[in-house]
């Protein structure tokens, strides 16, 4: 087992605009089930993460926690 395994190397998000971009296309794709399943207070959360990321904030980072953890 070596160091990487562990995210001891792992690249840093500032430089890789993928990954800056993960929560907002988990943001979209949470919105879409929480819509389907009527959770509303879901869907709030997936619109504030949508929001801050189109006006150029960072969403909270509760928000962020919520919408990558919704299919787990």
């Amino acid at each position: 087992m070596n160091a990487f395994a562990f995210g001891a190397n792992a690249p840093s998000t500032a430089s890789d605009p993928q990954k800056v971009e993960a929560p907002l296309d988990a943001a979209w794709l949470v919105l879409e089930a929480a819509n389907d399943l009527g959770d509303h207070a879901t869907v709030e959360v997936c619109r504030r993460v949508i929001d801050a990321n189109l006006n150029g904030r960072a969403p909270a980072a509760a928000d962020v926690h919520v919408v990558t953890e919704y299919f787990r």
